[in-house]
């Protein structure tokens, strides 16, 4: 009974794996640092001793950024275009700003909160079965 209450504890609840991920601390322990620098990711944690090597993210934080501000940009953009008919300097000055903020500051939380939902759902390498024949 013991071991299985403290597989329980070990394994963090999902709202727990997201508030981990958002703070950019270690998936298993939330109290380790998970970057090293900006977007690099340290060999362990500090606290736990949690390997990192199982980290795999891709792309995935980009798309995510990438759709969430393309969003946001395009909509202000049109409104404003089509409100007030700035000039298209205008335009420049207003969304080159805002485009490097709704992707720059968020880019490192979003990979953060990707790599807590891998760990928390135990994500794997896919792997294809091996049939016999038939």
């Amino acid at each position: 009974m013991n071991a299985s209450a403290n597989s329980q504890t070990n394994t963090p609840s999902l709202l727990q794996s997201v508030l981990r991920g958002l703070a950019c601390k270690c998936p298993r322990c939330g109290r380790g640092k998970l970057f090293a620098g900006f977007l690099s990711l340290r060999t362990r944690c500090e606290a736990c001793g949690l390997d990192y090597t199982f980290i795999d993210t891709g792309d995935g934080p980009a798309i995510f950024i990438i759709m969430l501000a393309g969003a946001i940009v395009v909509a202000c953009a049109l409104i404003v275009e089509v409100k007030y008919q700035p000039p298209f300097w205008l335009h420049a000055v207003l969304w080159l700003p805002l485009i490097l903020v709704t992707t720059l500051l968020p880019l490192r939380s979003m990979k953060a909160l990707l790599i807590a939902l891998q760990f928390h759902h135990k994500a794997a390498p896919g792997r294809l079965i091996e049939r016999g024949p038939k």
